[in-house]
């Protein structure tokens, strides 16, 4: 095996720095120790952010996440971290991280921790109609 877990996040330049996009990525796989028990805890984590001007690159994401594989942590405090850390490395306008973990005793947890850059504001939502090629009863044509 080639690859080992590590803690260092690596960036790229932002493709676009001159405009507001979302990124969305998906961990369904992250695990991490119970720090009482020792036994794993599985969670799904979703990362969103709006990049600045760098962007997270994926293999380093993925090398980061790994570390926690034999880690004792607190859903809270783990989450809490991966944002700490994909903040520190990327400086993102806005960034939040959604951790789902799985039951354990009964139990599912979801922590969601957000990070704004100091005077940023997003651009206000554009809701476009749906567009529909079913005709329209109230219409005679």
């Amino acid at each position: 095996m080639t690859s080992q877990p590590a803690k260092i996040l690596e960036t790229f330049p932002n493709p676009a720095p001159r405009r507001d996009y979302l990124i969305h990525l998906e961990i369904p796989e992250f695990t991490c120790l119970c720090p009482k028990t020792g036994q794993p805890d599985f969670a799904a984590l979703s990362v969103d952010f709006i990049a600045d001007q760098s962007c997270v690159e994926l293999k380093s994401l993925k090398l980061y996440i790994w570390s926690f594989r034999d880690e004792g942590c607190f859903h809270e405090a783990v989450t809490n971290r991966v944002l700490d850390d994909l903040v520190k490395a990327a400086e993102p306008r806005f960034m939040r991280v959604t951790a789902r973990f799985f039951v354990r005793g009964g139990i599912f947890t979801t922590v969601v921790a957000e990070h704004r850059k100091q005077g940023w504001q997003p651009e206000p939502r554009i809701e476009l109609a749906e567009l529909s090629l079913q005709p329209n009863p109230n219409t005679r044509g």
